[in-house]
């Protein structure tokens, strides 16, 4: 892929005690694709910032924890701000591969596309391959026929961390108003159907080990019944029984 020359390309990236990480993931992004990189430190105790400004990365860091729906708006806002068409979160913690950049980018650079989600479940085989515990796995599955059947959507998974969005799509959504915490992520696609925005997938490899960031199991319970809530408010809002403002322009 060749990225069109007027077209400004962003990645962020979200990061929280991702030193021991931040290197590798940072030398795998085709570069010649990308015409900056954003990093966000949601006040780590590792010393993230430290090794970004060594790698030569422009960080900004919290220096109190937002959590992670939090670092995302500020990535996103400061994405916007330096003039970015196309956003791509990457997270630095090395479980996506940033390899998968241009295919990510393609549909958006195309006018195909407003969101492109990097997919670990169109070959859900490859995702239990590169160690996706099982419980996750099944409630990837579960949470994900839960969210087609409310939002008339096919997509293999919601719960990506390997996104892009167009200039147009975080200019349209009210990502503000989302939560600060996990579930954020889940109320960016249910705002881009709302919207009536394009989603489109593409299939991506995922390894999980000791030093990539991972959710536990209870906090993935809670994720899990958030983004049910999440669902109940839209319909809520869809069918006119009261305003959800994550729904309003």
């Amino acid at each position: 892929m060749v990225k069109e020359k007027t077209t400004k390309v962003i990645v962020v990236m979200p990061a929280y005690n991702a030193s021991k990480t931040l290197r590798d993931t940072y030398e795998k992004i085709p570069h010649d694709l990308v015409d900056e990189i954003i990093l966000v430190d949601d006040a780590s105790r590792d010393g993230t910032q430290e090794k970004a400004q060594e790698l030569g990365i422009p960080c900004i860091r919290h220096y109190h924890n937002l959590g992670y729906g939090g670092n995302q708006k500020t990535c996103y806002t400061e994405a916007l701000r330096r003039g970015a068409d196309i956003v791509i979160m990457i997270h630095p913690d090395g479980q996506y591969d940033p390899a998968f950049l241009g295919p990510i980018i393609e549909p958006i650079s195309a006018g195909k596309a407003d969101v492109v989600l990097g997919s670990r479940m169109l070959h859900k085989k490859k995702a239990l391959e590169g160690g996706m515990p099982l419980y996750k796995f099944i409630a990837n599955v579960f949470l994900t026929a839960v969210e087609n059947i409310v939002l008339g959507n096919r997509l293999s998974e919601y719960h990506t961390g390997y996104r892009a969005y167009s200039r147009h799509f975080l200019e349209t959504i009210p990502f503000m108003r989302n939560s600060d915490d996990f579930v954020f992520d889940t109320q960016v696609l249910v705002q881009a159907t709302h919207f009536k925005m394009r989603i489109c997938e593409i299939p991506v490899s995922t390894r999980y080990f000791k030093e990539a960031s991972s959710i536990n199991f209870g906090t993935s319970l809670v994720y899990g019944l958030k983004t049910l809530w999440v669902l109940v408010r839209y319909l809520a809002h869809r069918f006119r029984f009261f305003s959800c403002r994550l729904f309003l322009p």
